[in-house]
């Protein structure tokens, strides 16, 4: 790459990376998946567009089996479930096919409120071709006819590198916050806090208090403190497009601490 061209597809590439992360942690989790805060549509439009970026399957997919997730923890109904290992939980799970308990117990989860969004409906309804040419097309081609970077180049760090780190800082979310960290909340419960994933995934680090205040919009009792997400919803807060967010109380929080959290 010429210097020039260089620094200017890397800082594209930053960008789509930082816009593919928020269609995940503002988007699918904490907005469509926890219900954590509420959006107009402007915001959702873009949220829905940024999760394309990332294609991790479509908002109401994502946000299903997260559910399953969240209800059914460390058990075979547990889409990644941890207690089957580290390599499992962060990729593994994609690449075999799901316990049937998965399919079984997760049809017991409601997301029928998911499908009274027509945003949510119209992304999933074209999401292959929708992701495809914003995911890879569009990312390709951006640098290649804004400033002259090379096809090549281009397919290569705009869009295959930057969709690979985006899979992998989320994947630590089931994985690294799953095996490593404290657990103040809840030494009951297998997720951590992890600040190396809350920097590497925007804020989804926090692990151990998201499990156990799943309700709370920015996933931490810390505010901004390593949580690019959470400063994004508070600015959309601010210009009216963000509203309703739901946070816990500090109260409840102690209480909850001292009755179950590790606090050695």
């Amino acid at each position: 790459m010429e210097p020039q061209k260089s620094v200017r597809s890397v800082l594209f590439s930053h960008l789509s990376l930082h816009l593919g992360g928020l269609g995940i942690t503002a988007g699918a989790h904490r907005l469509w998946c926890h219900r954590a805060y509420k959006a107009r549509l402007p915001l959702r439009i873009f949220l829905a567009f940024c999760n394309l970026l990332a294609f991790q399957n479509h908002i109401y997919e994502w946000a299903r089996d997260h559910r399953v997730h969240h209800k059914f923890s460390e058990t075979d109904a547990d889409p990644h479930n941890s207690n089957r290992g580290f390599f499992f939980s962060h990729i593994g799970w994609l690449l075999v096919r799901k316990h049937p308990d998965v399919m079984r117990k997760g049809k017991t989860v409601d997301c029928s409120d998911l499908l009274k969004d027509p945003v949510v409906v119209f992304q999933k309804k074209y999401y292959f071709p929708l992701m495809i040419s914003t995911c890879f097309v569009m990312t390709t081609i951006v640098p290649v006819y804004a400033w002259g970077e090379g096809l090549y180049n281009s397919f290569l760090v705009a869009t295959l590198l930057r969709y690979t780190v985006t899979l992998h800082a989320t994947w630590l979310v089931n994985s690294a916050a799953h095996t490593w960290g404290s657990r103040p909340y809840d030494k009951t419960i297998k997720p951590r806090q992890n600040t190396f994933v809350a920097l590497f995934a925007i804020g989804e680090g926090f692990h151990n208090y998201h499990h156990t205040f799943p309700w709370d919009y920015s996933t931490s009792e810390l505010g901004w403190n390593i949580n690019l997400t959470t400063m994004i919803i508070d600015f959309m807060a601010s210009i009216g497009q963000a509203y309703d967010l739901r946070s816990v109380p500090a109260d409840m929080i102690q209480q909850r601490q001292q009755r179950t959290g590790d606090l050695n």
